[in-house]
């Protein structure tokens, strides 16, 4: 039986991380096959800007993972970011189509395309809609209407909008690598596909996912997708800060937060001397490190919780809030977003996956291939952004 290999790349602001897996054969889950990292260049707070030198970076990538996996890789699940990403809701109405009054996936497709009549900027592009419910003839909270009999369907969408020049950029990016993109998700969403269990969303959870340039918040309640938001800030950050309260370079802060770095102040003041090849000597107390840390992470924690309390009452999710990203590495951030939040926090971990490492920082590429399997197999999965039809409004172009 040919193996089948899925992909996902995931552009950030300080990394492109690319990863190969492919499906168990008894249906279990995923394995592993291969994972590579490379710095990132041409992309700010989690768009591109530079469209040769993100190239450049995708295509070292790439050709990395072609010798780990030895395949040719032609196509990749893509998570998109920055906070140029939004939702808006959106209602559409359609008249059942046969005779007889069975609803059918014909029907439910041209329900969810008149969803998509929203009024946006000319700059702005309606990239998919999720289904957030169908109404029957009046009859609200349906999740499944394929099969039901009625004259009247409705739906309830979220539909996934964003800055079309950015979007073009990022598509540019990979389609000049020579990777073709059947999926494009955003990252918060990748990341949500990789850490939460069916149960959890049910309950009512979030995802906070911590990257370098932003923070991405996924919010799922009663099994769907609730809310999501990207903010323009991330772990650089809190490198940035160290840098100038301790009046060092960057890539010096940056070990100095790796090796030393917490996030909440220690009760000692203990003297730390750091020396770099090529650089002074840095000499701080850990007390000192961990308000910089603390008052950056704090920051982020506080964007999140102003967001959660937007879409649920009193920021009440059962099943709490699960970190990723790279961010989520800092010791003592579980602590610290409990205090913050007011709920249980967890750090995330994938699920149904063989020999995947836990790094936080992995969750997204994780979740793109998670996702991958499901569109490949017709399964369910976190919603994604149907790439096909975007790219005819994009690009122009045709697409059988």
């Amino acid at each position: 039986m040919k193996q089948n290999i899925i992909i996902g790349l995931d552009i950030g602001t300080s990394s492109i991380k690319m990863l190969a897996a492919t499906p168990l054969e008894d249906g279990t889950g995923l394995e592993i096959l291969g994972f590579v990292e490379e710095p990132s260049f041409g992309v700010r707070r989690g768009v591109v800007v530079n469209l040769e030198e993100a190239t450049k970076a995708v295509v070292v990538a790439k050709n990395r993972l072609e010798s780990v996996i030895s395949k040719k890789i032609s196509e990749a699940f893509i998570s998109i970011g920055g906070s140029h990403l939004f939702l808006a809701t959106s209602r559409g109405v359609v008249a059942v189509s046969r005779a007889d009054g069975q609803i059918s996936q014909e029907d439910v497709d041209r329900v969810l395309q008149a969803a998509q009549a929203l009024s946006l900027e000319s700059n702005k592009e309606i990239l998919d809609v999720i289904p957030k419910e169908f109404v029957v003839d009046g009859v609200t909270g349906i999740k499944e209407v394929v099969g039901m009999r009625g004259v009247r369907l409705e739906s309830e969408v979220l539909a996934v909008c964003g800055f079309t020049p950015y979007i073009k950029n990022l598509t540019s990016v990979v389609l000049a690598s020579g990777i073709e993109i059947p999926n494009m998700i955003p990252t918060s969403l990748a990341a949500a596909a990789a850490v939460l269990t069916p149960h959890q969303k049910e309950l009512g959870v979030a995802v906070l996912d911590i990257g370098a340039g932003t923070t991405g918040l996924a919010v799922f309640q009663e099994g769907d997708l609730l809310h999501t938001a990207i903010f323009p800030i991330g772990s650089e950050n809190i490198t940035n800060d160290i840098a100038i309260g301790l009046r060092t370079e960057h890539d010096a802060a940056e070990q100095i937060k790796k090796e030393y770095g917490t996030c909440m102040p220690s009760r000692g003041r203990k003297t730390e001397k750091v020396e770099m090849e090529g650089a002074e000597p840095v000499t701080f107390t850990q007390h000192f490190l961990s308000h910089i840390i603390e008052a950056r992470t704090k920051e982020i924690l506080q964007q999140a919780q102003k967001e959660i309390k937007k879409v649920t009452k009193h920021g009440d999710l059962p099943a709490g809030v699960v970190l990723c990203g790279g961010g989520a590495k800092l010791p003592k951030i579980v602590d610290l977003a409990k205090k913050e939040l007011k709920l249980p926090v967890k750090i995330g971990t994938p699920h149904n996956v063989v020999t995947a490492q836990d790094d936080t920082a992995l969750m997204t590429v994780l979740g793109l291939v998670i996702q991958g399997t499901g569109d490949y197999e017709g399964g369910d999965g976190i919603p994604g952004i149907g790439f096909t039809g975007f790219l005819k409004k994009v690009f122009g172009v045709f697409i059988p």
